[in-house]
């Protein structure tokens, strides 16, 4: 017995070990959102759970998406890879047929093969399935996107669904549970008044009780008045404006509570200790200068990382510059699975360029670059843009910068725009940094100091005094494209040869 007892003694730790080590991760994103939260100090808008799980949390001041468009950028979040490397050129809509390659070994697929157990609920809006595939799927494909994205009752009783049966497996396989992942993607905030004008700009009437509007049992309807909202930098100073913010605050209301009800059903579950969440959004707010665009008002992102395992820095705040693109690296590291050894399309072997977070939720990294890959919204909407941020600058590449920046329509319908274009045609102060014609129009290049000009109004790009960091962030940026097999790497002024050896044949077009 005493020579057993040592034994005893190592194979009762293993098992203490094997138990704390039970790993799940839980992903929230938001659908449009930005940094109108108590998070990010703006004390209007009521978002108590937010507020809460940033006190669990690493709270990001320096996040953000690789691509403001919504496929692209969600694609980008389950593959690692930033668009033009995915395929995911623009949104996955069926007649626009946008989708990734084949060959794309996505956070899903690998989890699947590692035997974690993985589900989705909400807006998906990423293809094709094989590439993308969900054990339990809610999504947009087999139900009404309201109904999945915004109904927070439905929301909640798919979340309870999906953790009960990933407890009855285990029960009627007698064994211990399989690790779980769980994307829950809200469509709060977008606005759908372009789509069904009668729940209003921002669907804030959805389900709020109102004859014709249904009900959301467990939504209880924030509601603001446009005198109350903060208006950003970006965003014109005008009654129409103020007034579709309100209706964008009441949104985010209900995306707070909808997210308070998941983490109720995590913890109520017995999953909250063992279970790394993360939250963020696909893209900027649709706005003038938000969406669809690369400037910081376009791509800077909410981003909260809570892990058991790192309580050191709950509640801090880090300035570690971080992207969309290090999601999956973080779930690949959390859960200990290697990334694959494959190639796309028969060129070089695909690697992440993201990181995983992990270590800065340990201590402060010293990350100051994140790269932005732009090229289509709708299909029409043909405006590619590649972007290197490094330290207090950004740089801009606008490829197509001859042709106007396009306008999508749910955008173009909204009472903000229609605002600005009637201020403009009839001469009337639009209230706005700049005018329509700035924003339509712009330069090949712009190199902006952030830190200086936040506004990104003054351009250096042919500033003599910054034409050695031009050059260098150039230079940085096309490696970057090279590394991650940018089709449009030699755009526009040259032709991409990508037989054997890959190299640029100029075209001589004045460019």
């Amino acid at each position: 017995m005493v020579a057993m007892e040592p034994v005893f003694v190592l194979l009762t730790v293993l098992l203490c070990c094997c138990q704390a080590r039970r790993r799940n991760v839980l992903l929230i994103v938001a659908d449009d959102a930005g940094f109108e939260t108590e998070v990010y100090n703006n004390s209007v808008v009521r978002t108590p759970h937010l507020r809460a799980l940033s006190e669990r949390s690493l709270i990001f001041q320096k996040a953000f998406t690789s691509v403001s468009s919504c496929s692209p950028s969600r694609s980008t979040i389950l593959t690692g890879l930033p668009q033009h490397q995915n395929g995911m050129y623009g949104l996955h809509q069926g007649y626009h047929h946008f989708s990734s390659f084949d060959g794309v070994r996505s956070l899903p697929l690998l989890l699947q093969k590692a035997n974690i157990h993985t589900g989705i609920i909400g807006k998906k809006h990423v293809g094709p399935g094989p590439v993308y595939p969900f054990d339990f799927a809610y999504t947009e494909e087999n139900n009404s996107v309201l109904q999945v994205g915004r109904n927070i009752t439905r929301i909640k009783l798919l979340v309870q669904k999906f953790l009960r049966s990933h407890k009855e497996e285990a029960e009627s396989e007698g064994g211990e549970e399989r690790p779980f992942f769980l994307y829950v993607a809200f469509h709060d905030p977008h606005r759908c008044g372009h789509s069904q004008p009668q729940y209003g700009a921002f669907c804030e009437k959805f389900g709020n009780g109102e004859s014709g509007m249904g009900c959301i049992p467990d939504w209880k309807p924030e509601y603001y008045t446009p005198d109350q909202v903060k208006v950003p930098y970006f965003i014109p100073d005008t009654a129409a404006a103020r007034a579709d913010l309100a209706s964008l605050y009441t949104t985010v209301s209900r995306l707070d509570q909808g997210i308070g009800l998941v983490l109720k059903e995590l913890k109520e579950a017995g999953f909250e200790n063992d279970t790394l969440v993360i939250y963020s959004s696909d893209n900027g707010i649709p706005f003038p200068n938000g969406r669809t665009n690369l400037y910081g008002s376009g791509v800077a992102e909410p981003m909260l990382v809570s892990s058991p395992e790192h309580k050191q820095r709950w509640g801090q705040s880090s300035q570690s510059y971080v992207s969309l693109l290090d999601i999956t690296p973080t779930i690949l590291d959390w859960f200990s699975i290697p990334y694959p050894s494959y190639s796309l399309t028969g060129g070089p072997l695909v690697q992440l360029t993201g990181r995983s977070l992990l270590p800065v939720l340990s201590s402060e990294q010293p990350w100051s670059t994140v790269y932005g890959s732009q090229s289509l919204h709708e299909a029409t909407m043909y405006y590619p843009m590649r972007s290197l941020y490094k330290g207090p600058y950004r740089l801009l590449h606008n490829l197509n910068h001859l042709m106007p920046f396009p306008i999508d329509q749910d955008f173009y319908v909204s009472p903000t725009f229609q605002d600005l274009l009637n201020r403009t045609q009839t001469g009337q102060p639009t209230g706005w940094f700049k005018t329509l014609k700035s924003y339509y129009y712009r330069e090949r290049w712009e190199l902006f100091h952030t830190t200086l000009d936040p506004t990104e109004s003054h351009n250096l790009a042919s500033d003599m005094a910054h034409a050695a960091l031009f050059e260098e962030m150039k230079a940085q940026m096309v490696k970057w494209q090279w590394a991650t097999s940018d089709p449009w790497v030699c755009a526009p002024d040259a032709v991409l040869e990508s037989r054997m050896d890959p190299v640029c044949r100029p075209l001589y077009n004045g460019l």
